[in-house]
């Protein structure tokens, strides 16, 4: 498939055949020695409300398809469409990744030490 775009008088310029953009560059709070990254495509189904939860390590993901309401408790809820970006920063509380009417499903990116395992806590409230 080829893309065009409007050119100098109107004539169609060849959209450039490779393009690059950052749509996240997050600090992480401590230097982290990362092993491995483990990469999950994680699919909730429409209205499920995954619930308040934290992460033993980073969390880094992308919408695919669907919404979600997104939060980190105390900050305000954003709306997470395909295309979007979100993090989840180690032990930090996760108010809502709230699967919208359409549902939602990511790629979460789960950044590992040496030994270490991917882990999800529901704490109590």
């Amino acid at each position: 498939m080829r893309t065009e775009t409007a050119g100098v008088g109107g004539r169609p310029e060849p959209a450039p055949p490779l393009s690059r953009e950052i749509v996240m560059d997050q600090r992480l709070p401590e230097p982290l020695v990362t092993r491995r990254v483990e990469i999950r495509r994680i699919t909730i189904a429409p209205g499920y409300a995954a619930g308040l939860h934290v992460h033993n390590g980073p969390v880094f993901g992308s919408v695919e398809a669907g919404s979600a309401v997104y939060q980190i408790e105390g900050e305000a809820e954003t709306v997470l469409g395909p295309g979007d970006v979100f993090y989840e920063p180690e032990g930090v509380r996760i108010a809502r990744f709230d699967a919208q009417e359409d549902g939602v499903t990511f790629l979460g990116y789960f950044l590992l030490a040496d030994g270490m395992d991917a882990e999800l806590v529901f704490p109590e409230v």
